[in-house]
């Protein structure tokens, strides 16, 4: 009995900690930006590499906690990310860029399965609010965010380089152009120099667009500023 009793008020206990950040949004919004800023000042090298591995681990977990994700999700989501901060830690000490690599993969599948968890809470829920848009606008910065990864990761296992001219691309590189490719601005200073550099940055294109067209503005033309806030004080007004 004391052992179940002890497991039922662990899950209890759990249940409210998720309780405080579900639909919250903003602070995934908060983060991704966080996420965005780390990856454009940092390279994707030694403990800067663990740092924004930490950053990511810990945006994935707080977008699957706040997309209401099963908890048992979110505890594997958890470990995973530990194992992945370890990981990019033993690339940082070793030297050795399979170590980081492997961080890279896992960490680009959390991320992705994190904002699939946001995406999923944004088109299922009953009412579009200012916290369904900001979790559509985390998604799609997320994109970006997440080629950038797959971009910088290609180039490590392809041993050449990624961009034509460019032998020793920053992680800054990546990152603009990423955003360049997703918002479809396209400057042309920084082109793949071949396959598969070039489907995923089309690839990108075409999600990028295919996102803001239909869901982000979908979203936006539901939205309906005040009416939540109109509704409760229509309940609290005396009949």
């Amino acid at each position: 009995m004391d052992r179940t009793a002890t497991r039922a008020d662990r899950r209890q206990r759990w249940v409210q900690r998720a309780e405080r950040v579900r639909d919250a949004f903003g602070l995934v919004l908060v983060l991704v930006l966080a996420t965005y800023v780390l990856t454009s000042l940092l390279s994707n090298r030694g403990w800067s590499a663990v740092l924004l591995t930490v950053a990511t681990s810990v945006t994935s977990v707080v977008a699957l906690t706040s997309s209401h994700a099963n908890p048992r999700l979110v505890r594997s989501a958890i470990w995973l990310s530990a194992l992945t901060v370890v990981l990019a830690a033993i690339a940082a000490i070793a030297g050795d860029r399979i170590w980081l690599n492997l961080a890279s993969v896992v960490q680009i599948t959390l991320l992705t399965i994190a904002m699939g968890a946001v995406l999923r809470r944004v088109v299922t829920t009953a009412e579009v609010g200012s916290r369904t848009i900001l979790g559509a606008i985390s998604v799609y910065t997320v994109l970006g965010i997440l080629f950038t990864f797959l971009y910088g990761t290609v180039e490590r296992i392809q041993g050449t380089p990624f961009f034509e001219g460019v032998p020793h691309p920053a992680g800054s590189d990546f990152l603009f152009f990423s955003y360049t490719t997703l918002t479809t601005t396209g400057y042309g200073d920084l082109v793949p120099g071949g396959q598969p550099g070039r489907m995923l940055a089309g690839l990108e294109m075409m999600i990028g667009q295919i996102f803001l067209v239909t869901l982000v503005a979908g979203l936006v033309s539901l939205w309906r500023p005040g009416e939540a806030l109109r509704r409760r004080q229509e309940k609290r007004a005396p009949n």
